[in-house]
């Protein structure tokens, strides 16, 4: 007896799934025909499916929405686009048609923040939201888009040295607002079982009051929280999401401008036949715990 592949494809998943089909023995996705496709241009084949993204970014903006009116939360949801995500044009170009904002990692991104302004698919107006390790390159650029005007361009200190540049160097009257990025403890099985960038729990208030309270040049408005593994329901992630929302709270008391919370790390993405992640569960079980600990406060 032989068992096809097919065979064993039929007892392990569930398929078509969402977005395929077959027709005739051959595989369709999103109703494109993929042997075509690889006739013309060959395997590996990747392919970007540009309304799949639209999609998706509006199936987070709804399931977000969803489960404030079942907390009764008061706060709002802002998706900001990470653009080392994917630094193609017609990507971006779909991206922005969602009406989200952008974070860049990279002094890179920030040439392509510049070309996206210049061509007039941004505004000054849109929250840049400035992760990652920043060179010299990277920080004075950032401070030359906020002399130039772009009120929301928000660099999220990932140490307590990186605003020693800015303090140095900016220019001008308006208010440079900023973000300072928590060390999380990573899995012991991580790659890098601490953190190389962030500052540590018990440093964040400290480090605010030593070095920004009473600054009038600086604002401080966004705690952000970063898992490398990304956003999973374990005890290990419950874990870190608590001890940061008691770290967001107790800077509150003594930091008024702050009022946003960077939940970094990312919602996985399928990228195989096997996977399962309940979006809409994690989606509302984040905003409650949120919710849970405001109330506590």
């Amino acid at each position: 007896m032989k068992i096809k592949y097919e065979d064993l494809i039929h007892q392990t998943f569930e398929f078509p799934q969402d977005g395929f089909r077959t027709e005739e023995g051959e595989l369709y996705f999103h109703d494109i025909p993929l042997m075509e496709v690889i006739k013309q241009y060959g395997t590996p084949l990747k392919i970007t499916y540009l309304p799949k993204i639209s999609s998706q970014i509006q199936r987070a903006k709804i399931l977000f929405k969803v489960a404030m009116a079942k907390a009764d939360y008061q706060g709002s949801y802002t998706y900001c686009y990470c653009t080392k995500s994917s630094h193609f044009s017609f990507v971006l170009e779909e991206v922005l048609r969602n009406d989200v904002h952008l974070e860049t990692s990279s002094t890179y991104d920030m040439n392509i923040i510049s070309e996206l302004y210049d061509r007039k698919l941004i505004d000054n107006k849109k929250y840049i939201v400035c992760n990652g390790f920043k060179r010299e390159g990277y920080q004075e650029m950032i401070l030359d888009f906020h002399e130039k005007g772009f009120s929301n361009i928000l660099p999220v200190l990932d140490n307590m040295t990186e605003l020693d540049y800015y303090k140095e160097h900016i220019r001008g009257k308006q208010v440079m607002q900023l973000g300072l990025r928590i060390a999380s403890e990573e899995e012991p099985n991580f790659e890098f079982y601490t953190s190389r960038l962030g500052i540590r729990y018990k440093d964040i208030v400290p480090f605010y009051k030593q070095n920004l309270k009473g600054d009038n040049r600086f604002s401080l408005k966004m705690l952000h929280f970063f898992i490398n593994t990304g956003i999973r329901d374990n005890v290990y992630y419950w874990s870190e999401l608590a001890k940061c929302l008691r770290v967001y709270c107790e800077l509150k008391k003594v930091c008024p401008s702050l009022d946003t919370l960077n939940i970094g790390g990312g919602l996985p993405v399928k990228n195989s036949l096997g996977f399962e992640f309940d979006y809409e569960y994690m989606i509302q079980e984040i905003i409650a715990q949120i919710k849970s600990f405001c109330n506590e406060n």
